[in-house]
């Protein structure tokens, strides 16, 4: 057990995978998860309407750093949408096939789905929601006054869970990464993860908000509270983000 980190290296390079779903002609999976059209879906202010504080990206880059204390302001809807278009916001559907998005991803897999824990929202009641990227969406998960307890539980009892805005989740669909580079998609995963939560932390910067981007928790833990089986569908990355 030692060595399952240099294992997972050296068993993902490209001289052992063999060829992938997508080379044997299998439908490819959907580019976004089935859901529950019985639960609330609530409409989210659109991108291109949000009135956002023009900040200079150079200032947004040297300001950057993890913030893991908030005040008790809340974020407001127009807020939390242009956060969540940020981090995995859809520019264009292309044929069902492909999303192009506001981060980049291996081959436009874009295999994440975002879970947001809501803790001070104006207008949203506290809860689990999933964005619905495609449509520019939220769609009730779970409403749970201890939700964020449970949350902070499993992330080593890092109590600024509780105090913070939103929490934000990134949950692999593996298989939509696998079905095109096998094995080896498992690395790009976390690759898009990073390349989405610095997008969090540089888009917060603009709406007086902090981030703090976090990798340390109980898997199976997590999983279990988010719902998600922890072999197809699992938690890669989370980040709190609050008033400054």
């Amino acid at each position: 057990m030692n060595n399952i980190g240099k294992e997972f290296l050296e068993k993902t390079k490209y001289k052992y995978l063999t060829g992938s779903d997508q080379m044997k002609g299998v439908e490819q999976p959907p580019l976004e998860l089935e859901y529950d059209k019985t639960k609330k879906i609530i409409d989210l202010p659109k991108p291109n309407e949000i009135n956002i504080k023009t900040l200079e990206l150079r200032e947004a880059i040297e300001s950057r750093r993890s913030v893991r204390t908030y005040s008790d302001k809340p974020i407001n809807l127009d807020e939390l949408s242009y956060l969540l278009w940020c981090v995995q916001g859809v520019k264009e559907v292309i044929q069902n096939h492909a999303t192009l998005r506001t981060v980049p991803s291996a081959g436009a897999r874009h295999a994440f789905e975002i879970y947001v824990l809501v803790n001070n929202v104006e207008n949203l009641e506290n809860g689990l929601y999933r964005f619905l990227a495609v449509k520019h969406k939220l769609i009730v998960v779970k409403k749970d006054d201890n939700l964020a307890n449970y949350i902070s539980d499993a992330c080593l009892d890092q109590s600024f869970i509780k105090s913070s805005a939103v929490t934000i989740f990134w949950a692999a669909v593996s298989y939509r990464m696998k079905w095109r580079y096998g094995e080896r998609g498992y690395r790009y995963l976390f690759l898009d993860a990073g390349h989405s939560c610095q997008n969090l932390y540089l888009s917060a910067s603009s709406i007086g908000c902090g981030v703090c981007g976090i990798a340390a928790f109980s898997d199976d833990e997590l999983n279990s509270v988010l719902e998600l089986d922890g072999e197809e569908q699992f938690v890669i990355y989370l980040a709190t983000v609050g008033k400054k």
